[in-house]
């Protein structure tokens, strides 16, 4: 399938520093191509420029057991919501880093695992509207008997704690709403398709 207009072109006509630190909010000016022909009017569109992550979801065909981790997050704060929110193991790439070097560190560092093979189930953007922000999504094959207690990175204030959950207990998350980010949605969701592969393979 062929998306997007016959002549893709996007001219950037300008842009603005909104913010700099850690990460870096822009306002840019620009033209697109349109779908009905010839190049649309000047808009303009503010960016965050985050970088780009890795998220894993960790888990055991053998023992038939996912890993969740649980962690404090300040949008949902802001937003009225619950903020102690249940995720997947997750982490951003730095430059020069190999994703799947990123998902074996995370995983080590949020959830004290060893991942012993990684399945990629997806690649996609967060929110392309409006964050640059790009996702590799994995499942990771772990034993799940070593996963256990609370971990994070003391200097980056993480405090992050480890859920072992049978597969059977997956449906009531989500009839819970307690799934409340795109990784982990997406993770389980393709669990849900791919266990039986998974654990037939073992």
């Amino acid at each position: 399938m062929d998306i997007g207009p016959d002549n893709k072109s996007v001219e950037i006509t300008g842009r603005d520093v909104l913010y700099q630190g850690h990460y870096q909010a822009n306002r840019y000016r620009l033209r697109h191509s349109l779908f009905a022909g010839g190049v649309g009017q000047e808009i303009t569109r503010e960016v965050f420029e985050r970088g780009h992550a890795v998220a894993v979801l960790p888990y055991d065909p053998r023992r038939d057991e996912v890993v969740l981790i649980e962690q404090f997050r300040i949008a949902p704060q802001l937003a009225g919501d619950d903020p102690w929110m249940l995720e997947i193991v997750a982490g951003l790439i730095e430059p020069g880093e190999a994703v799947e070097d990123v998902a074996r560190r995370e995983a080590k560092e949020e959830a004290g695992l060893d991942l012993q093979q990684l399945l990629e189930i997806a690649r996609f953007y967060t929110s392309p509207g409006a964050i640059t922000e790009h996702v590799t999504l994995y499942c990771g094959l772990v034993d799940a008997s070593e996963a256990d207690g609370i971990h994070g990175v003391e200097a980056e204030g993480e405090d992050i704690r480890v859920r072992r959950l049978a597969f059977a207990e997956v449906p009531a998350l989500f009839a819970g709403g307690l799934l409340k980010n795109t990784p982990i949605l997406i993770a389980l969701q393709w669990l849900l398709l791919h266990r039986d592969r998974l654990r037939g393979e073992t």
